[in-house]
């Protein structure tokens, strides 16, 4: 692919916390303890998408692939198990930035094998799903670099939208 850069996404996601998502169908109304196995149904699913035959190719200049996006969701379930990590080690911890956009141009998502993320991916979400597992104390606070607060529950379900938005976006035809 000759230009990766893709327009980023600036949108505040925290709203999907409140109300449904329109775009995926997906309802803030979670039990987290239900999210590890939410998680670990998807494994499949994603491994499905990667093994497409347009698994690499972009449906359009402005949307990334469906390995670039499981790149992300990988990326994901690896930050938000360490997000919880550090609410759990910490009191009120402020998470160091995180930018999506430049993660995907300097890890090259859209270079990578199919077949590697896929097993990277299934590695990444048994990690994200034992971490939420094993939480203790859903009420522990950790908030963004841009102030945004959250508990461990509001966070896990902040992260299983994405997770559900994402595939949402690679089951669509392509």
């Amino acid at each position: 692919m000759a230009d990766m850069t893709i327009e980023p996404d600036l949108k505040d996601w925290t709203w999907v916390l409140e109300r449904p998502c329109t775009e995926c169908g997906f309802s803030p109304d979670v039990d987290v303890r239900a999210v590890p196995a939410r998680v670990r149904d998807m494994v499949p699913l994603w491994a499905d998408a990667l093994a497409r035959s347009d698994a690499t190719t972009r449906p359009d200049p402005a949307t990334w692939s469906p390995t670039e996006y499981a790149c992300h969701v990988r990326d994901v379930c690896t930050l938000f198990s360490e997000r919880i990590d550090l609410m759990l080690a910490q009191d009120d911890p402020v998470f160091a930035n995180w930018n999506q956009d430049e993660t995907a141009v300097e890890q090259r998502y859209d270079q990578q094998q199919p077949s590697v993320v896929a097993a990277e991916l299934a590695t990444a979400a048994e990690l994200i799903a034992s971490t939420i597992e094993s939480v203790p104390a859903w009420e522990r606070t950790g908030r963004r670099s841009d102030g945004s607060a959250f508990t461990v529950e509001t966070l896990v379900i902040y992260f299983i939208h994405d997770l559900e938005h994402h595939l949402a976006d690679v089951s669509l035809p392509q």
